[in-house]
C-alpha cells in the first residue's frame, strides 16, 4: 500500500530545519516504506524545482538530493479552500487505498481550519487506522484553550489517530530513562525517597527569544518549557513500574505522576533577561518570564519529601538539558570516616547537547593515602555513533509511519499538565531582571537554600 506523508507548512522553518532532513535521513537508511511520497503543501505558487531551490538554501545538512528529490512533490493549495482538500483526496486515492499521514507544521491557530478540511474531504475517517494526523506543540496557551483545541480534534478524529508531538520525547536519552531505571537492579531498588535526596530537571538556553516575540510574549518559559518538556521528564523519572511497557501502560503511569505534582505559592521564582523589553514584538511593560525555577513535590509513597526542582530559561550561561538525581549521604559514613567530607552519589542523565549518563561514586585515592575522592563513571551515548546520530524527528516520524504512539503525548497528559500550570499562574511572582545566571543563582540561594552546586 502506498504511503503519503503530507506536510502542511512546507515553506516554514520546521520543515526546512527538522522535517526534510529527518525524512532524507530515514530514506538514506532505507527505513521509509518503499512506495512513499512526501507532499509538501503550501500556499506559495511553487513548482517542485523552485521549492527545492529554496529548500537547498535553507537546509544545512548534507542530503543526497539526487536520491531524495523523487520522493518529493509540491502541492499548492489555500488552507480555507475545500476544493484543495478534495484535490488532495484524489491525489492520495488515485492508485487505490493508501496510508495517509498529515503533519501540521503550522501555527496553532490554523489547526481548526486544516482539521476541518481534512475531515470534510474524508481524508481521515474515524475508526480508519490508515489515516493519522500530527500536531506540534504548543497545545493551547492554558487549560481552557487546550480543551477547546482537543474538543475540536475529537469532533473530527479518534484519539488513536491523533499524534501530538513533543520533540523532547524523541531524544535518545529521554527514551533511555526507562532503560536506566528498570534494566539496572542498582537503580531499581534505590529509586525512591529512602535513597534519593532531590531531583533537578534542567533545560537551559544561551539564546534569547530571537524572532519569536509575537508567540513568546503570550506564553513565557513556564508554558513553553515546564508545561511540556520538563513535566514529561519528571513523569518518566517519577512514574511507577507500569503493568506493561506498551503505549497505554507507560502513559497511564505518567498521568498518575502529573496528577500528584504539588507546587506551593512560595516555591516559584521567575526572571526576565535584561533587554527582553527591547526585543521585537514585545509589550513595553511585559511581565513575561524568560526564566523559571520552581520546587515541586510529588505526593506518592515513593517520593515522600523528595523535592523536584525545575530550571529553565533563556540567555543563560550554557545550553544544557539534563536530569540530576542526588542520593542521600551514606548512613554509616560518619562513623567509618569521621570528620571527612565525602561526596554524595549523583546520577546525571544528559539529554542535550551531549547525550549520556554519568554516575559519581567514591573510591580510595591511589597509593598509600587513605583519602577518599569522588570518581565519575561516564557513558557517552554520542560516542557510540560513527557519523550522524538519529535525531528526535527521525524517531518520531518513524513511529508515526509505523503507528507507534508511545513517544507522542496523550490528551490526559496535556490536560493534567495544564491544570498544574494554571494553578501556578494564580500566584506566579513578578519576574526579577537578570543579566546572567549568577544573578539567578543568588536569588535561588536566598529563597531555596543551596540547591545548585
Amino acid at each position: 500500500m502506498k504511503t503519503y506523508l503530507a506536510v502542511f507548512g512546507a515553506t516554514g522553518n520546521l520543515m526546512y530545519k527538522k522535517l526534510l532532513p529527518a525524512i532524507a535521513a530515514l530514506q538514506a537508511k532505507n527505513l521509509l516504506p518503499k512506495d512513499t511520497t512526501v507532499l509538501c503543501i503550501g500556499r506559495a505558487n511553487h513548482s517542485i524545482d523552485s521549492y527545492l531551490s529554496v529548500a537547498k538554501e535553507q537546509i544545512k545538512e548534507k542530503i543526497n538530493w539526487e536520491l531524495f528529490t523523487p520522493l518529493l512533490e509540491y502541492f499548492q493549495m489555500e488552507l480555507q479552500d475545500i476544493q484543495g482538500y478534495q484535490r488532495l483526496f484524489q491525489k492520495m486515492y488515485q492508485e487505490g487505498p493508501s496510508i495517509r499521514l498529515f503533519y501540521l507544521a503550522v501555527a496553532p491557530d490554523l489547526f481548526p481550519m486544516i482539521a476541518k478540511g481534512i475531515n470534510e474531504a474524508n481524508l481521515i475517517a474515524k475508526n480508519d487506522p490508515t489515516g493519522r494526523i500530527v500536531f506540534e506543540k504548543p497545545f493551547g496557551e492554558d487549560l481552557k484553550s487546550a480543551q477547546a483545541i482537543n474538543s475540536m480534534l475529537w469532533n473530527y478524529f479518534d484519539e488513536s489517530q491523533i499524534y501530538r508531538v513533543d520533540h523532547y520525547l524523541g531524544k535518545e536519552m529521554i527514551q533511555n530513562i526507562l532503560v536506566v531505571r528498570f534494566a539496572n537492579q542498582l537503580f531499581e531498588n534505590s529509586w525512591n525517597h529512602h535513597s534519593i535526596e532531590r531531583v533537578i530537571i534542567i533545560a537551559k538556553e544561551t539564546e534569547g527569544i530571537m524572532n519569536r516575540g509575537n508567540y513568546y510574549d503570550h506564553v513565557g518559559a513556564l508554558k513553553d518549557m515546564v508545561q511540556s518538556h520538563l513535566m514529561q521528564m519528571a513523569a518518566l523519572i517519577a512514574m511507577e513500574i507500569p503493568e506493561s511497557f506498551d503505549v497505554d501502560g507507560i502513559r497511564a503511569e505518567k498521568v498518575k505522576v502529573l496528577k500528584k505534582i504539588n507546587i506551593a505559592k512560595d516555591d516559584v521564582l521567575t526572571g526576565q533577561y535584561l533587554g527582553y523589553l527591547n526585543e521585537n514584538n514585545i509589550l513595553k511593560d511585559s511581565q513575561t518570564e524568560t526564566f523559571v525555577f520552581l520546587k515541586a513535590m510529588i505526593d506518592t509513597p515513593r517520593w515522600k519529601d523528595v523535592p523536584f526542582y525545575f530550571i529553565t530559561g533563556k540567555k543563560l550561561d550554557e545550553k544544557r538539558s539534563e536530569i540530576i538525581l542526588d542520593f542521600k549521604q551514606n548512613s554509616q559514613q560518619n562513623n567509618l570516616w569521621p570528620n571527612r567530607k565525602i561526596e554524595k552519589n549523583r546520577l546525571v542523565i544528559r539529554v542535550a547537547p551531549g547525550e549520556g549518563v554519568t554516575f559519581r561514586l567514591n573510591t580510595k585515592e591511589h597509593g598509600l593515602s587513605t583519602n577518599i575522592r569522588p570518581m565519575e563513571m561516564d557513558y557517552c551515548h554520542d560516542c557510540e555513533f560513527v557519523g550522524n546520530k538519529p535525531e528526535a524527528y527521525e524517531r518520531l516520524l518513524l513511529d508515526l509511519i509505523s503507528g507507534n504512539s508511545t513517544l507522542f503525548t496523550r490528551w490526559d497528559e496535556i490536560e493534567t499538565s495544564w491544570k498544574n500550570i494554571d494553578n501556578i499562574y494564580q500566584f506566579i511572582p513578578k519576574p526579577i531582571v537578570y543579566t546572567n545566571f549568577k544573578d539567578l543563582k543568588q536569588a535561588i540561594k536566598s529563597q531555596f537554600g543551596e540547591v545548585l552546586e
